[in-house]
């Protein structure tokens, strides 16, 4: 794709993001996206955009879509990890194995759920995490941006 093509994209995302939309709406939208992007519900991530648009309207709905872009396959196995690492951590009581190239090849659909629970708690809390952190970095590019924009 040519150089030209990718501006011209950016620039029409970016007057999109800004078309009457506070940097709070901004914001949210993305700091929303990517909580549903960490959530481990493969295959549901669009469905659950749709639903949060719905029932958040304040938040700008191509920022929801834009934030799920998170968890592109580069970085769903580092997701996958670190989430599933801290749901051992908050659940250490029930002493969940450590993921490792021998639990992954061992690896048994009878064993799914012992894999999932904290695999989902990690992510819920992962996700809280990188919504905060993207939804204060959104803010403050988007305000930039309407400064930039009105001056």
């Amino acid at each position: 794709m040519p150089k030209k093509s990718i501006k011209e994209i950016i620039a029409v995302l970016v007057r999109v993001l800004k078309a009457h939309h506070a940097p709070h709406e901004i914001a949210l939208g993305v700091a929303i996206g990517s909580f549903i992007a960490i959530l481990p519900l493969y295959g549901f991530h669009t469905v659950l955009c749709v639903i949060a648009a719905i029932l958040i309207p304040r938040a700008n709905k191509l920022a929801i879509l834009l934030g799920t872009n998170v968890s592109l396959p580069p970085t769903v196995v580092t997701i996958t990890w670190t989430a599933y690492d801290i749901g051992r951590l908050l659940l250490a009581d029930k002493n969940y194995p450590p993921l490792s190239r021998e639990y992954i090849r061992n690896f048994k659909i009878s064993r799914a759920g012992e894999f999932y629970y904290p695999l989902f708690i990690g992510s819920v809390v992962l996700g809280l995490l990188c919504a905060a952190v993207f939804y204060l970095i959104t803010l403050a590019i988007a305000k930039h941006f309407k400064k930039k924009a009105s001056s």
